[in-house]
């Protein structure tokens, strides 16, 4: 499981990225070397005036001229907050749901700070302006850097499947269940971060510590909103109001990207990484699911997922490979015949006792399991 934001004590770990966290360092030694990111100093300039900070890196962090100046002065490095950005480049942490929705209630999805991140890609992606090509790849490195930190330690299981999976229907209560089964084994579960099966997974992950009846009316009241489209302020909206009648759920973890900003990023991964550029997001979500994933019924961004797994399994270029369970024989042999090619290249190899095909999406934590004998 997920725990805190990731921080681990080691004596060498230089990262700062929360008040609390400066103020500790201060008060304890120096801040030379450190890199403190997307810290607001404004109310800390005693202590930067007073503090060595010889070789450290601010990136992002407001602070006071005289502040600025003297640490300059040290040798520091300042990287200035970038004024009029939707977004924080030199973020520390990942993205709550309650920050990327912020204003949903009162002024709808438009308004939002996803929202307005997205409309800023739009303007910005073809424009061959490498300020903004830059900001992104910043932006993207820090989000990789605090999902890192985040996943230190955790038995990470992806649940990949299509954003078309309407909440109300069976597929959908399949997939929470899922995320649910997966999240009480102690697995952090991690998707797409998207609607659909992606939404159902994280949904699951979050009544993980309720009642199950819990998620029998969190999903009837979600099927008065079954889909994003037309209006993803009442199905967020719908969402807001499942965490808001049963507060302290599971923590899960939600891997989307701008680059689909027609798909809005779901209320119910407690984490949310969230990048511009797709290619590294989804080599990073299937980097990091170390105790394997389960692919739900999808088409083509779920059969791409498939393969993108597959080869570092194949290749053995991660280590040893990791489970592939596939959900639905029908879908994967019929519709998308995607399970026969996956055995064709596993065939001779050690990928071969690490890849199942179930029927049923109840049966997938079980395959899982045998797949890595533990059941």
């Amino acid at each position: 499981m997920v725990h805190g934001h990731g921080r681990q004590a080691h004596s060498d770990d230089r990262e700062t990225e929360t008040l609390e966290e400066f103020d500790h360092v201060v008060a304890h030694g120096s801040l030379v070397g450190h890199r403190v990111q997307s810290v607001d100093l404004t109310d800390r300039t005693f202590a930067l005036l007073s503090a060595d900070t010889t070789g450290a890196v601010f990136l992002g962090c407001p602070m006071h001229p005289d502040a600025a100046a003297k640490v300059r002065a040290d040798g520091a490095l300042v990287f200035p907050p970038v004024p009029d950005l939707p977004f924080d480049p030199y973020r520390g942490l990942l993205y709550s749901p309650d920050e990327l929705f912020e204003g949903l209630a009162a002024d709808g999805y438009e308004a939002t700070p996803d929202a307005l991140a997205y409309d800023w890609f739009q303007r910005t992606k073809a424009d061959g302006d490498i300020f903004a090509s830059m900001l992104r790849s910043i932006h993207d490195d820090a989000i990789s850097d605090a999902l890192d930190e985040l996943l230190v330690g955790a038995r990470v299981v992806g649940v990949m499947g299509g954003h078309a999976m309407a909440r109300g229907t069976d597929a959908y209560a399949g997939a929470a269940r899922l995320g649910r089964a997966l999240a009480r084994a102690g697995f952090t579960v991690a998707t797409g971060g998207g609607p659909g099966a992606m939404e159902a997974a994280n949904l699951g992950a979050y009544a993980a510590p309720h009642t199950d009846e819990m998620l029998d009316e969190a999903l009837e009241l979600l099927a008065k909103a079954p889909s994003f489209i037309p209006s993803i302020s009442d199905w967020a909206g719908a969402a807001f109001e499942v965490r808001g009648r049963w507060p302290g759920g599971g923590d899960s973890v939600g891997i989307p990207t701008w680059f689909y900003g027609h798909e809005p990023p779901n209320a119910f991964a407690g984490h949310i990484a969230k990048y511009f550029a797709n290619a590294t997001r989804e080599d990073g979500l299937l980097a990091r699911c170390n105790a394997g994933v389960i692919f739900l019924p999808g088409a083509a961004g779920t059969v791409q997922e498939i393969f993108d797994n597959a080869t570092p399994n194949y290749y053995e270029s991660r280590g040893e490979p990791t489970p592939m369970v596939l959900v639905n024989r029908t879908h994967w042999t019929e519709r998308l015949p995607t399970w026969p090619l996956l055995q064709s290249l596993a065939a001779g190899r050690s990928m071969e006792s690490r890849i199942a095909l179930v029927d049923s999406v109840d049966e997938a934590p079980g395959a899982l399991r045998r797949l890595t004998g533990l059941g």
